[in-house]
């Protein structure tokens, strides 16, 4: 991610992951104030790992099998929690006004203490595709990125060519 950008948001430091949920989501603490709170990477989806209505929905999209979705949404998953298990330290920052999606989780940039992006990184090692249900200012940016990872077959492209 460019340093110096400006988006609106907040950043919060001072986090430990809790849970990783899926390929897509965790759930983070304070470390001074013991808060919890579950984020939703902004501008990434990756596949679900049960049966869901979203799971319906991306079988429609992709035409894909719902077990193969699954299994590669298991796939992301363990991908991210390798990249950031839990008790890793983070930091957030979101972008906009609105920083909640309709089931109250926050959608934010996730970064490792060495300024990893984990939002970017899972799209680049090809295990989540951009998202655009949500306002991001790097779409394009994980647009190019994943375009490349399917191109050299990273990740749960190696598998599918779309998901």
């Amino acid at each position: 991610m460019q340093s110096g950008a400006t988006f609106g948001g907040i950043l919060k430091s001072h986090l430990k992951i809790t849970k990783v949920v899926d390929g897509d989501g965790i759930f983070v603490q304070d470390i001074f104030t013991q808060e919890e709170q579950e984020i939703r990477f902004l501008g990434i989806d990756a596949p679900e790992i049960k049966y869901c209505r979203k799971l319906n929905q991306d079988e429609r999209e992709t035409h894909l099998p719902g077990q193969l979705l699954i299994e590669m949404g298991h796939q992301s998953w363990e991908h991210l929690r390798n990249l950031a298990p839990i008790g890793e330290s983070v930091s957030i920052l979101t972008e906009g006004k609105d920083p909640l999606d309709p089931y109250g989780r926050t959608l934010a940039y996730v970064f490792l203490s060495d300024r990893t992006c984990l939002n970017e990184k899972m799209i680049e090692d090809g295990f989540a595709k951009p998202y655009d249900r949500y306002f991001c200012s790097r779409l394009h940016d994980y647009q190019i990125l994943s375009s490349q990872a399917r191109l050299a077959g990273r990740g749960l492209f190696s598998r599918v060519n779309n998901f």
